[in-house]
Order: structure tokens, then sequence, then C-alpha cells
């Protein structure tokens, strides 16, 4: 079966440990631990070798999705212990700001497509570069960002044909226009069901849908998860 879970930071933001004692209420098998703040960095890296997670099978570490340029030696230097930990790093590809420091952590590293906000990443094509100078480098691979770069799905699908033998994780969630993580629609469900068979069932879905303010919860999102991931049919080659 699958392994399905969320990302701590859709659960309660910044509060890792009120998010996992709500996943324990449930069969969650996957967590992403959220450091999407600077700021919440330190502390969850310092955190994590007396944390209780073994009710999960597969656990990640998302890094900050922002920060300046003299404080990526920092960043790199905190994620590396978490790394120490066998805990594989998500980064969002324009913090990369130094690829040497970056190459260290091997296939450890997970790197995310963006959405239509970011300048890089956000295509197949933009993606190469990183994988060009990471060889080793993984793919997390966000539908929500890919269907709000091109709604017709297509680019998903170059994505995740290219970079197939890379793929690591998946993140899931509805992605609107200001780009914002929100619950699972009708209307994204049906968007996502006729990639959803290029995503082997060995690869672990994080959800990323925001249900922080009783938007939605864990077990609607979950089963609208399982939804999304029923293959229908796969797009005609583009």
């Amino acid at each position: 079966m699958r392994a399905i879970g969320f990302s701590t930071g859709a659960i309660a933001k910044s509060d890792y440990l009120a998010a996992l004692a709500s996943l324990r209420q449930y069969r969650v098998s996957a967590v992403e631990l959220s450091a999407l703040r600077l700021s919440e960095l330190h502390p969850l890296a310092k955190a994590l070798p007396d944390m209780e997670l073994s009710q999960f099978e597969v656990i990640s570490f998302h890094a900050p999705s922002r920060f300046e340029p003299h404080e990526e030696r920092l960043v790199v230097s905190v994620l590396q212990e978490v790394v120490a930990l066998e805990i594989p790093i998500v980064i969002h590809p324009d913090v990369i700001y130094s690829f040497e420091r970056w190459a260290i952590f091997g296939d450890w590293l997970r790197i995310e497509n963006m959405d239509k906000r970011k300048p890089v990443g956000r295509t197949a094509g933009e993606l190469s570069e990183f994988f060009t100078r990471f060889p080793e480098a993984r793919l997390c691979f966000d539908i929500g960002h890919a269907r709000q770069v091109d709604p017709t799905m297509a680019e998903a699908r170059r994505i995740l044909e290219k970079y197939r033998d890379r793929l690591a994780e998946v993140h899931l969630s509805e992605v609107n226009s200001s780009s914002r993580h929100d619950p699972l629609s009708a209307y994204a469900i049906e968007a996502f069901q006729p990639v959803a068979g290029l995503i082997p069932e060995n690869i672990p879905v994080i959800l990323e849908t925001l249900i922080d303010q009783e938007q939605s919860d864990v077990p609607t999102e979950l089963a609208h998860a399982r939804q999304a991931l029923q293959s229908k049919r796969v797009l005609a080659s583009v």
C-alpha cells in the first residue's frame, strides 16, 4: 500500500509537536517535517534526535523556502545534521545559491518543481540544469505546482516522464492562483487522475493541503488524495 501522509506545516504551521500529535490519531504512514520558515529550521533540527517518529514508515524534511545568500552556509550546516539522521531534504531550487554547497547531500537531496511565482524549476526544461549539476539528486514532484503552471497537465506529464528514475516523493494539494495550498476540490482530483498512473505505488505522497484553520480535516483529505491517485487514463504523448 502506498505511504500517504502530511506535512506538519499543513496541520499546524510551525507547531510540529501539535501536528505530530494530531497525525498520531490516524493511520498515517508518512510525514514531512516542515521548516519552511528560516526561524523554524534550528529548533526543528535540534529536536529531531529525541522526536517520537516510530509510527511513520517514510520521513522527509522540508528546508526553508526563503533565505538570503549570506544565510545559505548556515542553512546547509543545519541540514547536514538532519541528513546525518538519514532523513532526506526537500529544497526549492530558487534558494540554491551555491551549487557546491548543496552537492554534499548527494541522493539525500530532493529538488521540488516550483509554482508560477518562481523564476526557475517550474518545468521539465528548467529542472534540467539542477539535475545536471546534482547527478544524484532526486525529484520531489509537486503535482499542484505543475497544474498551476500548466492546467492541461501536459507539463506534469513531461516532468514525470523525464525524471521518472529520480522520483522520490510527491506533494499533493490544490494550488490556487495565489500559490496557496488549498484542500483538494473535485476539479483538482479530476485533473490529477490522468497522470496518476505515472506515479509508482512505492512513491510516498505528502499532503500539503492546509487544514491548520479547519479548512478540512485529515480523514477527508486522505480520502480525496486516494481518489486523486486513482488513474483513469494517461494522456497521449506531447
